[in-house]
């Protein structure tokens, strides 16, 4: 009997902990539900993620455009890390658009003057031992993402040029199933 109940103990203790590893997140759940909104759309989504990107940006923007606060270096840390997260989901997303031809080209120039914009805004907060090992990580993931959009571009061109997508007649009648 003690040897179960000691087995069910040890079970259940590292419950906890698990729990709360999986509500740690570089999302909020507000902005999950914009990414679910848009899940069948990946041109939606790409932008979608952008706008996640750019809030990160404007955060850590915001954290040297105002009179230092204590914990800012903390916080630069923690807005980096989620940018990080936030870009490699992104990058995830793009290794799988790719292959499927998915229609993101109207998507892509957008994402790859947002890489630029991003990686000059990172580089301007300056040197701290706190966060400079996570800038460099956001840094890497940017422009994983500039060299991957740049790529996809010309992939989708050449595709959807070889493989047009039909136009849509708005006039056609809609057909019914029987």
């Amino acid at each position: 009997m003690l040897r179960r109940l000691s087995f069910v103990l040890l079970l259940l203790l590292p419950a906890p902990h698990l729990h709360a590893q999986r509500t740690e997140t570089a999302l909020s759940e507000g902005e999950v539900e914009q990414l679910r909104e848009v899940a069948y759309y990946p041109s939606d989504r790409v932008l979608v993620f952008i706008k996640l990107l750019d809030a990160r940006n404007k955060s850590i923007q915001d954290l040297f455009a105002h009179p230092r606060k204590p914990g800012r270096e903390q916080d630069t840390h923690n807005l980096l890390e989620e940018f990080t997260s936030i870009a490699d989901e992104l990058n995830d997303n793009l290794d799988d658009y790719g292959p499927r031809h998915r229609d993101i080209r109207k998507a892509l120039p957008k994402l790859v003057d947002a890489t630029e914009r991003w990686s000059s805004n990172l580089k301007s907060p300056p040197d701290n031992e706190t966060y400079n090992v996570s800038r460099r990580l956001a840094l890497e993931a940017i422009r994983d993402l500039h060299d991957q959009a740049t790529q996809l571009i010309e992939e989708q061109k050449a595709w959807f040029l070889a493989h047009p997508p039909p136009k849509e007649n708005k006039n056609a009648p809609i057909d019914l199933p029987r």
